[in-house]
């Protein structure tokens, strides 16, 4: 059963990074779909953090979907959200949001459960909560962000067995330099 779901999470994966790659709003709605298998698998595996941040990936789904087609909230145009820069505010509030959580959930999961990565599991659900919030924003660096949480979950995923995951980590990781690329000359375009 948890291979099944293993190879069902990474090929619906593969469909959400296309969508993402394409800047699609398509995206949000296979992203409700994969936070539902991902927390089984993860459950089972001993990644609480991964575990718990999947919820967070089913809310942060709708207000991405509402955020990319309606745009910014008081606008009365409600013209779609462009593809644009942090602001220097945002900046700082993400590396200071990711810091406070990892912390945080790396203390929770190092003294309340029985997770052999509390620190790894805590740094890559940090660092993916900032990175869902910035893709909601639609904001270039988001790419960044999951270049950075990617490049972990590869070896991590590895290390815990989830080797599906691992893999589709692993191609995660290579299209977020694509994908920033993209995004990069899809912004000058005004998309």
């Amino acid at each position: 059963m948890d291979l099944t779901l293993e190879i069902l999470g990474f090929c619906i994966g593969l469909l959400y990074l296309w969508y993402e790659y394409h800047a699609s709003w398509r995206m949000w709605v296979v992203s409700v779909v994969m936070p539902m298998i991902s927390m089984w698998i993860y459950f089972r595996k001993g990644l609480y953090a991964d575990f718990s941040i999947n919820i967070y990936y089913l809310v942060i789904a709708v207000y991405g979907f509402i955020s990319w087609r309606l745009g910014k909230p008081g606008k009365k145009d409600k013209k779609p959200r462009a593809i644009s820069r942090m602001p220097v505010w945002a900046w700082f509030a993400s590396i200071g949001a990711a810091i406070v959580l990892w912390y945080a959930m790396g203390w929770a999961l190092d003294t309340q459960t029985d997770s052999t990565v509390p620190w790894y599991d805590a740094f890559t659900t940090a660092m993916s909560i900032v990175g869902m919030w910035l893709l909601a924003r639609k904001y270039l660096e988001q790419w960044i962000a999951w270049i950075i949480v990617d490049a972990v979950c590869v070896w991590l995923y590895a290390y815990k067995g989830i080797y599906f995951y691992s893999a589709l980590y692993g191609i995660y990781t290579i299209i977020a330099f694509f994908g920033y690329a993209k995004w990069l000359r899809m912004m000058k375009e005004g998309k």
